[in-house]
């Protein structure tokens, strides 16, 4: 996750360079439920609305938060499907706060209503994510559902009512790119207190629209409008946050970015971004799904690290005996292609190994998703493509 404000406010206010400290243990967003009543088309988990068997019990999720505790982890993402669907859904949470997580909530915000947000709000939610896809016509086509976009509005409003902190997450594509302006107003009318724009990923359903995904001009258009955006915002003194999530070239971009409005402190935010390091998938980010496997996101439903049923979760996310987490956690990450010949592989990290798999065979290959040109990663011809040698 790329936090844009932060980095703003490190262009406009340095501070000093610290050692790098990484987190105790790594952030863990949490399927609880696969059941779903919406089918977007970007979906890794590709929920439906149907039961799936096998999903943890209470009692099972209850002795996985004590073991995610002993190991560090500092923060639970409940996920789905849609999370409001589990019938234990705020006992769960409540657990999660009482056994001392930022606990945060993602959902599709359409099971929001005046009849449970009462109980959304006693919970006390560190923050609560809501996905929104473009305005009317263009979220509700995403999610196949008339009426998801005003269900989602409504919950928002709802939310900001009880004084909860809602996020506003945006998976930009294509399709969808002209109305992300209009996007970043809501959020100022509605009173959101966080952004997250998404790049397509490839996985689960996401993978097969991905000739949807934002042409690399189109990506490029967004992000400027996204930093200028963030800057006037973080000038005025607001505390609004900004972030983006699966493609960490937003990094790269961001120091060029840098250069061209900040030259006098280019180098001190690339330092800073360095520090950040980019792709931390299998290191910082975790995922378990609703049957107990771990993976190293949540991109990785196809790859099974071990499950929390059968072995604790440290002992599965030590364990590179695994080729794919041995890979993860080498430092640096062994890559090739365009990535392994980037000046800036420091900040990125080498970007989605998810997107590499699905469209070369290869784990290890380049992203194919980097939209940075040659020039702005140190290159001066175009690479060959990589050799599918090596897959995950």
């Amino acid at each position: 996750m790329f936090r844009v404000n932060q980095f703003i406010k490190e262009l406009l206010d340095p501070t000093p360079i610290q050692p790098k400290r990484n987190p105790p243990g790594p952030v863990v967003i949490w399927n609880l439920i696969r059941r779903c009543n919406l089918t977007c088309k970007h979906c890794y988990s590709v929920s439906t609305d149907t039961h799936f068997s096998g999903e943890l019990s209470t009692t099972e999720v209850f002795s996985v938060m004590d073991d995610l505790r002993d190991y560090g982890v500092p923060v639970l993402v409940l996920s789905g499907g849609e999370p409001l669907m589990r019938h234990d859904i705020f006992e769960i949470s409540h657990r999660a706060k009482d056994k001392g997580f930022y606990t945060a909530l993602s959902t599709n915000g359409t099971l929001i209503s005046p009849q449970n947000i009462t109980s959304i709000r006693d919970v006390g939610y560190d923050y609560l994510g809501i996905s929104i896809d473009g305005l009317r016509e263009t979220h509700d086509k995403f999610r196949q559902k008339e009426g998801a976009f005003d269900a989602s509005l409504d919950a928002l409003r709802l939310c900001h009512e009880e004084g909860i902190k809602t996020g506003l997450r945006f998976t930009l594509t294509e399709h969808n790119a002209a109305e992300f302006p209009a996007l970043l107003q809501m959020m100022e009318d509605e009173h959101v207190d966080k952004f997250f724009l998404s790049h397509l990923n490839y996985g689960g359903r996401g993978n097969k629209n991905r000739k949807q995904d934002a042409y690399f001009a189109t990506t490029r258009k967004a992000m400027d409008q996204l930093f200028e955006t963030v800057l006037d915002v973080v000038a005025s003194g607001s505390n609004k946050e900004f972030v983006t999530g699966n493609n960490d070239a937003d990094g790269v971009y961001f120091y060029h970015w840098a250069r061209r409005r900040f030259p006098d402190r280019a180098e001190h935010i690339r330092q800073k971004l360095a520090q950040w390091g980019g792709n931390s998938a299998g290191v910082n980010i975790a995922n378990i799904d609703n049957l107990g496997n771990v993976h190293p996101d949540t991109f990785w439903w196809d790859y099974s690290l071990g499950n929390v049923r059968e072995r604790r979760f440290g002992d599965i996310w030590d364990d590179t005996g695994d080729p794919l987490m041995a890979g993860f956690k080498r430092q640096p990450r062994k890559i090739s292609g365009r990535c392994g010949q980037c000046q800036h592989f420091d900040i990125c990290g080498g970007n989605s190994r998810i997107r590499a798999l699905q469209l070369y065979g290869d784990a290890w290959a380049e992203d194919p998703g980097c939209y940075l040109d040659d020039d702005e990663i140190g290159l001066r011809e175009t690479s060959p493509q990589p050799d599918n040698a090596v897959t995950a």
